[in-house]
């Protein structure tokens, strides 16, 4: 496994260790004591999520206010643009983001630690993203700023498309408004 720390201090690139052969591939997808070892980041995970997103479908900027979420992302079929937004108060890098592409066939993960809004856009027909957390759902304490705030300037790679968002998505609250991480 390969750890690469991004331009913000927490998220994280993985890159796994994949074994091909003429079978095909064989990779961890995780093993506690190596993420410990490499990334450096004890996190328990609680919950496994899996969605499904057609191409442009838009989701986020998702964060809970209480029970903060830590996130493993990685994507089984298609790709995505992943994007994680540092909502740290005294973070030197509040307000700012990272981006990285993960696909079925790069097979890289992004560690999204607690603290951070979480955001991705479809690239593909159909994509397929899993993700571990941190901590459970917590829908009452969960927020959403605005995928497209110009605070932000989050460069998603639309190319002309319009996202296809959820009402929680279209109703997001803007940067300035959003409620932050101590």
């Amino acid at each position: 496994m390969k750890v690469t720390a991004t331009s913000i201090h927490g998220p994280l690139l993985i890159e796994p260790d994949v074994f091909k052969d003429a079978r095909g591939f064989f990779f961890e997808s995780f093993n506690q004591r190596r993420f410990v070892q490499l990334a450096g980041v004890a996190a328990t995970f609680v919950q496994d999520n899996h969605s499904g997103s057609v191409k442009n479908a838009l989701r986020g900027l998702h964060y809970q206010v209480k029970h903060p979420q830590g996130k493993l992302i990685r994507v089984v079929a298609g790709e995505i643009y992943d994007v994680a937004v540092d909502l740290r108060k005294n973070s030197p890098t509040l307000g700012q983001w990272v981006s990285n592409r993960l696909s079925a066939e790069n097979k890289l993960m992004f560690w999204i630690p607690p603290g951070f809004a979480h955001g991705f856009l479809s690239l593909a027909d159909h994509s397929e993203v899993i993700y571990k957390t941190t901590d459970y759902w917590a829908p009452e304490f969960e927020r959403c700023i605005l995928w497209s705030d110009p605070d932000l300037a989050i460069s998603w790679p639309l190319q002309g498309a319009q996202p296809i968002l959820s009402e929680k998505g279209r109703q997001g609250t803007s940067f300035r408004d959003a409620e932050l991480f101590e």
